[in-house]
């Protein structure tokens, strides 16, 4: 039970209260990021369609997986400032409103460049993350920051797996209402994250508040108005080196993500629904893993201060990469799954470990420095997919229809690049572990 008063930041986390103004935004703004991830990846276990339909090229999935992540690059960098100056509240609300459109309307696409470009403005949708992790800062006290903004990330994030697990099916259902064609279900699949951005851009006006004692134009809050929060950020070393990090850890998760189902269907001729539940399964260890990085962080903390968090994110990035290496070599479905799950509980701890940092940077420009490191994360993703790109093979292999017809068709596998990703992740650790980071004036306690 938290030891101050209802209108302070919490000391305590209980994820089964809903009292309090505190624990309400928690749940709410941890609800909204996980729909804004589930229309964020929408389409990425619908991919094999609308590339079929659209006869999408190796060279064409590569620009839409770099569209999709590099438009949340720039959106993060300046919600991160906005939110500074205006208050998560009303800067998320619009943000919800605003991404709604492209999602809703993707499914009208009849040619890859207009696919491309609505693929590019869903991509705005990942600068909610950095909404969240401000608004589950100022709402916990320091002793607790990271658990809340790991757990908050954590929950938030499995919305990307469940998209996997559940937009095939919604698809399924629209064909077997009547109300569209196998090959249209795509298009009809994604109405239904665009409805739900709407819905929660109403609940997060109407029930959250920018801070536990009020709003910021109640509070008159002016001065982060005044105050070039981005340079403080952009100043401080430390914000690059969980730039860096960032870009390691959870720039892999946004390309699992986009990549794990045609991955899966390509390489080991998974169907649609056995790629899309397999890469939902890495999708869904976001539930427990990146809270959990979030509560050791603390934990480390507390004995060892900065420092210490920043050895245990060293290390858990050092496993990641390693788990990669091998899942790139692997040739047998069950064992790469198994591999998958494995380097992403590391990989999903780092997440929580690395935001555990983030508020400790300057409390003056909270907003600002979530921003760029979750554009560093983007950035990364996008890097990933320029890789994947040039370290994809394409091949040629004979499958059977559901009608009996043997069809040659165009695959491509990703292999090479899983395997060099793993390298240079495993070397980003390594860097990450030399690097004298301490903190100067520590506002951690």
């Amino acid at each position: 039970m938290s030891s101050i008063s209802t209108n302070q930041p919490l000391s305590s986390l209980n994820i089964f209260s809903f009292k309090g103004v505190q624990m309400r935004t928690f749940h709410i703004t941890w609800l909204t990021f996980f729909f804004c991830f589930f229309a964020w990846f929408g389409m990425a276990s619908l991919m094999p369609l609308a590339k079929e339909q659209l006869h999408l090229t190796k060279d064409q999935l590569g620009n839409i997986q770099i569209a999709s992540v590099s438009a949340t690059i720039i959106a993060r960098l300046l919600i991160g400032r906005l939110v500074d100056a205006f208050g998560p509240r009303l800067v998320y609300t619009w943000l919800l409103i605003i991404c709604a459109v492209p999602v809703l309307l993707i499914g009208t696409s009849q040619s890859y460049e207009s696919f491309l470009l609505f693929r590019l403005a869903i991509g705005v949708i990942g600068a909610s993350f950095v909404i969240t992790q401000f608004h589950t800062s100022v709402m916990f006290a320091p002793v607790i920051k990271g658990t809340a903004n790991a757990t908050a990330g954590g929950f938030g994030n499995a919305g990307a797996g469940l998209a996997n697990i559940t937009m095939p099916l919604i698809a399924a259902g629209f064909v077997g209402l009547g109300v569209c064609t196998h090959e249209d279900s795509w298009r009809y699949a994604m109405i239904v994250p665009g409805v739900l951005l709407l819905v929660f851009a109403y609940l997060y006006l109407r029930y959250t508040k920018d801070l536990p004692n009020g709003n910021y134009k109640e509070l008159g809050i002016a001065n982060q108005k005044k105050e070039n929060t981005f340079m403080l950020a952009v100043k401080d070393y430390r914000t690059w080196v969980l730039t860096v990090a960032y870009a390691a850890c959870f720039g892999v998760e946004i390309t699992i993500d986009n990549f794990a189902p045609i991955y899966f269907t390509d390489t080991f001729g998974a169907s649609l629904k056995t790629a899309g539940v397999c890469a939902g399964i890495f999708g869904m260890i976001n539930i427990f893993a990146r809270p959990l990085g979030g509560i050791i962080a603390d934990k480390v903390g507390k004995i060892y201060g900065f420092s210490g968090k920043n050895l245990l994110l060293a290390l858990l990035l050092i496993v990641e990469g390693i788990g990669i290496i091998f899942f790139g070599l692997t040739n047998e479905l069950g064992f790469a799954i198994f591999l998958m799950f494995l380097f992403g509980m590391s990989l999903k701890m780092a997440n929580g470990a690395t935001y555990s940092l983030v508020p400790f940077i300057n409390p003056k420009a909270v907003g600002s420095v979530a921003g760029i490191v979750g554009a560093g994360g983007n950035i990364g993703a996008m890097l990933i997919a320029f890789l994947f790109k040039a370290k994809a093979v394409k091949f040629t292999k004979d499958l059977i229809d559901a009608d009996g017809v043997t069809k040659t068709k165009e695959l491509i596998d990703y292999t090479n690049a899983f395997y060099t990703l793993g390298i240079i992740i495993l070397i980003t650790g390594l860097i990450v572990l030399v690097v004298k980071y301490a903190v100067k004036n520590s506002n951690e306690d």
